[in-house]
């Protein structure tokens, strides 16, 4: 089989005014960037045509180093409703440079379920990115200059800078560094580090935000550091939040783009979902549901983390509801969570799948525990067996949940039409969202209520550092914040390596993060990294070019 690159690179793209048309957008609210993708104004976002369109969350089990295809399955789908008759559009995350030139990849889905240009969107794309890394840095820069200034100085305890500068790479050399050697001339020494671009808070910030005026507000409210006398200073304080706004003036609209089978995607924003909320900008879902009858997004890694998230933090902020929530499995994953070795999961192991599919039961229930209908689907590798795929509908059906192939990486929408049937079908409107917790119970509360019944934690601990960063939060008053927990992705615990859906552990919050911009407060469990490194061999080693600038090895 083709590479996704060479794929994407026969793709017979529609010009992006074309698909622009389509969905009846109009020509000056379009900013087209070259043939094939655009910025679209937010004057196309229509909330009475958002009330009509059903969204469609797709999630999936406990990630695993076999790899689930959320985003193929993502595209699949929409391809496959488009195939059906019904008229779907995409709101999926831009990808970042540190996965792609990293271990991970590209994130723009694979096989013949892709969106393109397919090289443009997992490299520089529109410069999302790069805007909100210089935004980012912008303050960083007010902050050290505001440190050594003699006059307008706010007092700022350098020792208490929380903020810290971004780079949208993997090196984990910056994670931490520091500033202001150089004497008089380099400004105050300190120490700082970096955090890679997708988990910055700005990113956090433009994907929360519902128009200009809100993100210059959120960016405002930036919790920066604190005075020599105790208080704390903000981005506003600082005047450094219109200046931030100005270099995201153009990031804060969606960019259009299509799928190989000249489907319409928005592509907006990328925070990570072990760290951050993990879904795409508000403002590109309801752009989406104001052009499309369904709309299908995502939400990183498993549900526990980015589905909650959605549920929790995103539905709470823009009053959206999903009616359905599609849960992306694999024969492989849930082997894997059954205990088989990566080296052999291409072969049959029935009673491994079984004993795995405790980690896929258990997403189910929780995203049935908000009170949301799901359908599995089921994302089919060349090595999975009829037998096995068989046994895991019957054991989703036994639960009642259907499961169906989504085939779409190999066969594109075709492979997906099953699949866009049971989800049809399995559409309700949703009236309101059993949340799991009350945004009015005190933090720790908060805190102890999403692992017990998130993650079926037996006991929750708070480390000292923990102690005292929430009662940094109850002085700041931010203590009516959703939570946004920071954990390991690989495992409902806060231990990467125990896999199935273990329950009664112990897990440790050793410190509460404060993104007050965004509108959460961080609980961090494990160890959590903001700048990943390379791995041995990097992606990057496998890339070439070649002199007509075709590029070969992105995947």
């Amino acid at each position: 089989m083709l590479t996704d690159i060479e794929i994407a690179s026969q793709a017979k793209m529609k010009r992006i005014t074309d698909i622009a048309k389509s969905l009846n957008i109009n020509e000056d609210n379009l900013e087209p960037y070259g043939h094939y993708k655009a910025k679209v104004s937010l004057n196309e976002i229509n909330d009475e045509n958002i009330k009509k369109s059903k969204l469609l969350l797709v999630t999936a089990l406990s990630p695993t180093p076999a790899g689930e295809g959320k985003t193929t399955v993502s595209i699949g789908l929409l391809d496959g409703l488009n195939k059906i008759g019904k008229k779907a559009i995409g709101a999926l995350r831009e990808p970042s440079l540190g996965p792609v030139f990293g271990i991970k990849g590209g994130a723009a889905g694979g096989g013949y379920s892709q969106v393109v240009p397919m090289e443009d969107i997992n490299l520089n794309f529109t410069g999302d990115f790069s805007a909100i890394e210089k935004a980012n840095n912008l303050l960083s820069a007010m902050i050290d200059n505001n440190i050594q200034a003699r006059s307008g100085n706010l007092g700022i305890d350098p020792r208490t800078v929380i903020w810290k500068r971004a780079m949208d790479m993997n090196d984990r050399a910056l994670r931490n560094i520091v500033v202001g050697m150089g004497g008089k001339n380099g400004g105050m020494l300190r120490e700082d580090g970096f955090n890679i671009t997708a988990a910055s808070e700005v990113m956090a910030i433009l994907c929360m935000s519902k128009d200009l005026a809100d993100l210059k507000e959120k960016l405002g409210d930036i919790y920066v550091a604190n005075t020599y006398s105790g208080d704390p200073v903000y981005a506003k304080d600082l005047k450094a939040n219109e200046a931030m706004a100005i270099l995201l003036k153009d990031a804060i609209k969606p960019n259009l783009v299509q799928t190989l089978e000249n489907n319409p995607v928005f592509i907006h924003g990328g925070p990570f979902a072990n760290i951050a909320q993990g879904t795409n900008s508000i403002i590109a879902t309801k752009m989406a549901m104001s052009k499309g009858d369904y709309v299908i997004t995502e939400a990183g890694f498993g549900a526990d983390l980015g589905a909650e998230k959605f549920l929790d933090i995103k539905m709470r902020y823009s009053g959206l509801k999903p009616s359905l929530v599609v849960i992306v499995a694999t024969i492989r994953a849930l082997k894997y969570h059954g205990g088989v070795q990566l080296a052999d999961l291409k072969n049959e192991n029935v009673e491994a799948l079984k004993k795995g599919f405790v980690n896929l039961n258990r997403h189910i229930e929780n995203i049935k525990g908000f009170g949301l209908p799901a359908v599995v689907a089921i994302n089919k590798f060349p090595v999975d067996t009829e037998n096995e795929i068989n046994n895991l509908k019957e054991l989703c059906s036994n639960i009642g949940v259907d499961a169906e192939v989504s085939d779409g990486f190999a066969n594109g929408g075709e492979g997906t039409k099953n699949l866009a049937e049971k989800v049809v079908k399995n559409t309700q409107d949703i009236s309101s969202i059993n949340f799991t917790y009350e945004l009015d119970s005190p933090v720790k509360d908060k805190i102890t209520t999403l692992c017990k019944k998130i993650y079926r934690a037996g006991k929750v601990t708070f480390a000292s550092k923990a102690e005292k960063d929430i009662e940094k939060i109850n002085k700041l008053g931010l203590d009516k914040l959703p939570i946004c927990l920071a954990k390991t992705q690989y495992s409902f615990t806060d231990n990467p390596k125990i896999l199935g859906a273990t329950e009664g552990f112990e897990i440790t919050i050793r410190e509460i993060e404060i993104a007050a911009g965004a509108g959460f407060i961080i609980p961090i469990a494990g160890e959590m990294l903001r700048m990943p490194g390379l791995p041995a061999v990097p992606a990057a080693v496998g890339m070439s070019i070649d002199a007509n600038g075709n590029i070969s090895g992105l995947s």
